[in-house]
């Protein structure tokens, strides 16, 4: 997949030589002339900012190409400065498709880097970005418990640790099966993650899923920075709990930041609210640092597997492995007939902001979603609540869910998050989460969300300088530098409730 360079004052963006269509950079208007270097196109209608305009025909039924993939097809006649989306494309996926292994020769080698950042090396060898408290429960009933235990506690030990921060949640309790397992090792993923200098770990004493069991399901857990109790076995819940975090606290406040190299990054990568920019600017921007962190031995992490849809064979081609490909193919195919089980439509998507934002169809949308994962070699597939392991680009079964497939990327390992979004959300999770917008007017009109403007690359500044900045604000942010969610209290977590409630 190709990225050609914006130049200042474009008025309209081709992504790749074989598009029908490009994105249009200011509103168009209907009768206006526009001169390419080959052609001069005469606009057809008013044409939104973000939205496409045609470059090229294509005939009704005739695939119609952006990124030099097809993103639907075409259902009237298109001509050359027609507005092209819904109501002139429709996507062409349907049901479970067959895939070849067919890999490509990686485009990435791994190399060493100079760069490092302040992180905290724990003692199983991962390297935290922020050294905090994290609290913790087994089960909905007690996540108010966990919340007021950290208020708390937050107020009490200022200054001491990074934070002290409650992820609750509402499961927990009438669950079976494969939902309750996905809960537990969500939660357990959580406590032994990095950036949690010590952890809290509230249970009730009733509900399903079993303290005990949770703790015996994660040896990975630093047990010296672990402390545990059920609620109805305790006389106040309250005081127990500040105790609790009293002890850890006074562990944790004897960690240092150390220089280590950007090798120990593990950086998720995720978009929500995306419009048509998003694909142009914010996402192959992430990909590049996506790539310069796989290059230097880290470990970027791409999840949304509903948005990977249509645009499968871009990563699969990419699998460092036949069993790569077969475990990345296992997990498309296990979404889709999640799916179907449910009697849902498996390409019910891109979402309403999106079409009004200039999306058209599921393979526009995940075409641009996947460039978050650069050009790497794809080395590793993760089911749902397991953890990094070797290091390069990692495939991570989730939802597109915003707040579900972050706290999957968080329980994964991902110490630094990056989002882009062309519509704007103050969300935050558990691991610091960089906002990236795609079109200078979000970040202009939203600076309390937006922590990065890939805007600028509409403006000239070309794509590897901007991503040479971003990448320095991805590692001044694994060195303590906080996000504006983090600065705006915007902390939670959602865990992917996947089967039945009793």
């Amino acid at each position: 997949m190709t990225q050609t360079t914006l130049t200042p004052r474009e008025s309209i963006h081709p992504v790749d030589p074989r598009d029908h269509v490009a994105t249009a950079l200011r509103d168009l208007a209907g009768g206006e002339r526009i001169d390419l270097p080959q052609q001069t196109i005469t606009v057809a209608v008013d044409i939104p900012k973000g939205h496409k305009i045609a470059i090229r025909t294509a005939k009704a039924g005739e695939d119609v190409l952006k990124y030099g993939w097809p993103i639907g097809r075409a259902t009237t006649d298109i001509a050359v400065g027609d507005h092209v989306h819904v109501h002139n494309v429709a996507t062409r996926l349907e049901g479970l498709e067959g895939y070849a292994f067919a890999p490509s020769a990686p485009e990435l080698e791994v190399r060493s880097s100079d760069r490092v950042f302040a992180g905290y090396r724990r003692k199983n060898g991962r390297v935290g970005t922020r050294n905090e408290i994290w609290v913790l429960c087994t089960v909905g009933c007690v996540a108010n418990t966990a919340r007021r235990i950290a208020e708390k506690a937050s107020a009490r030990f200022a200054g001491r640790v990074d934070g002290v921060h409650a992820f609750p949640h509402p499961f927990g309790c009438s669950q079976l099966g494969d939902d309750l397992a996905h809960t537990r090792a969500l939660i357990a993923a959580l406590a032994a993650h990095p950036n949690a200098g010590g952890v809290l770990i509230l249970g009730l004493g009733c509900e399903n899923n079993q303290l005990k069991a949770l703790l015996d399901s994660a040896p990975e857990i630093d047990r010296d920075r672990l402390r545990s109790f059920t609620t109805q076995m305790v006389e106040d819940e309250l005081e127990d709990g500040l105790a609790a975090i009293e002890a850890l606290v006074a562990i944790a406040e004897r960690d240092r930041r150390e220089p280590v190299p950007i090798s120990e990054l593990v950086v998720g990568l995720k978009c929500g609210g995306s419009d048509g920019f998003s694909g142009v600017t914010a996402n192959p921007l992430v990909g590049r640092v996506a790539d310069k962190v796989a290059e230097a031995g880290g470990t970027p992490v791409l999840t949304e597997i509903p948005e990977v849809f249509g645009a499968e064979n871009v990563l699969l081609r990419r699998a460092a492995s036949r069993d790569v490909f077969d475990r990345a193919v296992a997990v498309i195919d296990d979404f889709k007939r999640y799916f179907i089980d449910n009697d849902q439509p498996i390409y019910e998507n891109p979402s309403p902001g999106n079409i009004a934002g200039g999306i058209t169809t599921l393979e526009e949308k995940s075409l641009g979603a996947v460039q978050k994962g650069g050009r790497a070699p794809l080395v590793e597939v993760l089911r749902y609540g397991q953890r990094v392991g070797p290091r390069g680009l990692t495939l991570l079964e989730a939802p597109g869910n915003d707040a579900v497939s972050s706290t999957a990327l968080t329980a994964a390992g991902a110490t630094v998050i990056l989002f882009t979004t062309g519509r704007g959300t103050p969300l935050g999770f558990p691991a610091p989460t960089l906002k990236i917008a795609s079109n200078a007017g979000l970040a202009q009109r939203k600076p309390g969300w937006i922590d990065f403007d890939a805007g600028q690359v509409l403006e000239g500044v070309p794509m590897d300088d901007a991503a040479g900045r971003l990448m320095d604000l991805v590692i001044d942010t694994a060195s303590g530098a906080l996000t504006k969610a983090e600065l705006n209290g915007e902390r939670e977590i959602a865990i992917w409730k996947s089967g039945v409630t009793l």
